[in-house]
């Protein structure tokens, strides 16, 4: 947890100005949803999205 929360204010919160309470909802939920979840690949789970690591898991569990 501490990795993202590192990652999040790197990459989002220290980069942009928000306007209002609303706004950074919305921008933070899109960088977990869009970006973080489904685009960017930490090493700690051999360069694979979290959510095609997760699939994988889930898969070698089910096996």
């Amino acid at each position: 947890m501490e990795s993202f929360f590192a990652s999040l204010k790197k990459e989002l919160v220290h980069r942009c100005c928000f306007k209002t309470r609303d706004q950074a909802k919305a921008e933070t939920f899109e960088y977990i949803e869009v970006f973080y979840n489904r685009q960017r690949r930490p090493s700690a789970i051999n360069y694979k999205t979290p959510q095609r690591a997760f699939e994988d898991m889930t898969w070698k569990m089910a096996a």
